[in-house]
């Protein structure tokens, strides 16, 4: 089964100065999960190619391997063997394996990454787009496997960084592996040779488990510029966030999102707090009324980083 790879439409849109894209799914999703975003990024907005790394949603339960590593107890687990399941082959490395997940990478070659490259012109660069965990899953790649002709990240919804220690009712689900990213993975840059672009949505706030009180509804954490992009944090004023409640779903939400950053009383997608999407040495941006996933996901009501509307305001970032 080949990647998906969206056939151009006639009429479609000029596509010379654009970069094939490879898309890298989020933990849970497949690949026809990003067939409406992949069809538009070539179809509507000039992409000569946009290809989904190849997964399905029984994949992911592989990942329960690391149930029986004792690391996984200790909480020092590495990649392998939680991220062993593509490809099952003996003696590989356990950061191919990792970056095999987001990228699909079997030793044959019939790989996301080499079909993009294959479409590129003589001396092209591609751009990785990641879902979710498929951003720090690119990040792994970036850093182990030739990546020269990578000219972007970007990054939609992607928890990039590992939860705080210390924090009363903390548990780091990833075991981790977060920590390792952050650790072997090279800084966010923004240069004219390569850009980190961290996406970030804003769709509810949530709260704390008890209390009554809210919080200020407009506080963004962690904002960063990049290293030499000369632009800080964008927040759209789309006013579609949520507004600031204590209800049980804020309550509920915010306990999720004090798993990944430490706290509950801060904005985010549903899934990721904003301020764990966003990098240091990135252009971080945010967009107000974004939910995390497509799955779930409605294009008027629910809109996803993908959903038309929203892609038109991150897509010339593909286009540059």
């Amino acid at each position: 089964m080949l990647p998906l790879l969206s056939p151009p439409r006639p009429g479609a849109a000029p596509r010379a100065a654009a970069r094939p894209a490879v898309i890298l799914p989020g933990l849970g999703n497949n690949t026809g999960d990003y067939a409406r975003l992949a069809a538009a990024l070539q179809d509507d907005h000039g992409l000569p190619a946009a290809v989904v790394a190849r997964v399905t949603r029984p994949d992911w339960l592989r990942n329960a391997a690391g149930l029986a590593d004792a690391s996984y107890w200790r909480g020092t687990l590495r990649p392998r063997p939680v991220l062993d399941w593509v490809g099952q082959r003996r003696g590989r490395r356990f950061t191919k394996h990792l970056a095999c997940i987001a990228l699909q990478v079997p030793e044959e070659g019939d790989d996301a990454v080499s079909e993009a490259r294959e479409l590129c012109a003589p001396g092209g660069k591609i751009s990785l787009i990641g879902h979710s965990a498929g951003g720090w899953l690119a990040r792994v790649y970036m850093a182990e496997f030739e990546a020269s002709d990578i000219s972007l990240l970007l990054t939609l919804g992607t928890p990039h960084l590992p939860p705080p220690k210390g924090v009363p009712g903390v548990i780091d689900q990833t075991r981790v592996l977060l920590n390792y990213v952050e650790k072997n993975c090279a800084p966010a840059v923004y240069t004219p040779e390569l850009r980190y672009v961290c996406i970030a949505g804003r769709y509810i706030q949530g709260a704390p488990l008890l209390g009554n009180s809210a919080v200020a509804s407009d506080e963004i954490l962690a904002v960063d510029t990049p290293s030499e992009g000369g632009e800080a944090v964008i927040v759209s004023t789309n006013e579609k966030s949520t507004p600031s409640s204590v209800t049980w779903r804020a309550r509920f939400v915010g306990q999720g999102y004090k798993q990944v950053c430490g706290r509950a009383d801060v904005w985010g997608d549903d899934v990721v707090p904003e301020m764990a999407a966003h990098l240091e040495g990135a252009l971080n941006i945010s967009f107000d009324g974004v939910y995390h996933s497509p799955v779930g996901s409605d294009d008027e009501e629910r809109p996803w980083y993908g959903s038309p509307a929203i892609l038109k305001q991150w897509v010339h970032h593909l286009l540059s």
